[in-house]
C-alpha cells in the first residue's frame, strides 16, 4: 500500500454500482490475458496498448520469468516499513505461492515498457461476520522514481476487478496511520474507513 495486513482497513464497496469504480470509467487494464475495463465488444487479445494509451501502465499477473525482476521491489517494500530482516531467499520462496495460477491469492505487476514500476499482491481470504469470501489487497507499492503518474490507482483498480471476477464484495487493505500520501490516494475512492484497532501476538 504500501499497508499492513489485516482484513480491517479501508473496505472498497463491489459491485460497481455502489463503487467510483465503475466499469465504463476504468482503464483498459490486462490482467492473467483478460482486458478489465474495457467495453466488452473489445477482445481480450485487442488489448496492445497503443501508442495513444501508451503513458498507462500494464497490469499483469506476475509470471515465473518474470519473478526475479519483482523480488527488489519486494525488498524496498519490505525496507518501506522498516522490516527487521529482510532475506531474498525467504521473499523468493514466501511469495511463490501467489504466482497465478494460485489458491492462496495473486501477484499484479505494473510495466511501463519492460520496466516494473509497482506491484500489489492479493491474498484470498474470508469475513466469518458476513460468511463471504474476500480479497485483501496486503501490498501495494510503487517505484519512487514512478509515482504521481497513477501506477498506484491502476493497481487499485485491477484488484478491484480481480475481486469482481472471484464473485468476491470486497476489496480491502490498510496502511500506517502517519502513510498520509497513500491515504490522499485511497480517499479519492469511495471506501468505507475501518476504525478496528490491529493487535499482534508474537507466539
Amino acid at each position: 500500500m504500501p499497508g499492513g495486513s489485516p482484513p480491517c482497513g479501508a473496505v472498497v464497496e463491489l459491485p460497481a454500482s455502489r463503487s467510483k469504480l465503475r466499469r465504463s470509467e476504468l482503464p483498459a487494464i490486462e490482467v492473467r490475458g483478460v482486458v478489465y475495463g474495457a467495453p466488452a465488444l473489445v477482445p481480450a487479445r485487442a488489448n496492445t496498448y497503443a501508442a495513444c494509451v501508451s503513458e498507462k501502465p500494464r497490469i499483469e499477473a506476475v509470471t515465473e520469468r518474470q519473478y526475479e525482476t519483482l523480488l527488489p521491489m519486494i525488498a524496498a517494500y519490505q525496507g518501506f516499513y522498516e522490516a527487521d530482516e529482510i532475506r531474498e531467499d525467504r521473499n523468493r520462496d514466501f511469495f511463490r505461492r501467489f504466482l497465478a495460477p494460485s489458491d492462496d491469492g495473486m501477484i499484479l505487476g505494473a510495466w511501463s515498457g519492460a520496466e516494473l514500476v509497482g506491484y500489489a499482491c492479493m491474498y484470498w481470504t474470508f469475513s466469518s461476520v458476513s460468511a463471504i469470501e474476500t480479497v485483501l489487497m496486503n501490498d501495494l507499492y510503487v517505484d519512487a522514481g514512478a509515482r504521481g503518474r497513477g501506477v498506484g490507482r491502476a493497481l487499485i483498480e485491477a484488484c478491484a476487478e480481480v475481486a469482481r471476477e472471484r464473485g468476491s464484495p470486497r476489496l480491502e487493505w490498510s496502511t500506517a496511520p502517519d502513510n498520509e500520501t497513500a491515504q490522499r490516494l485511497y480517499d479519492s475512492f469511495d471506501v468505507e474507513k475501518s476504525t478496528w484497532l490491529e493487535y499482534q501476538f508474537r507466539v
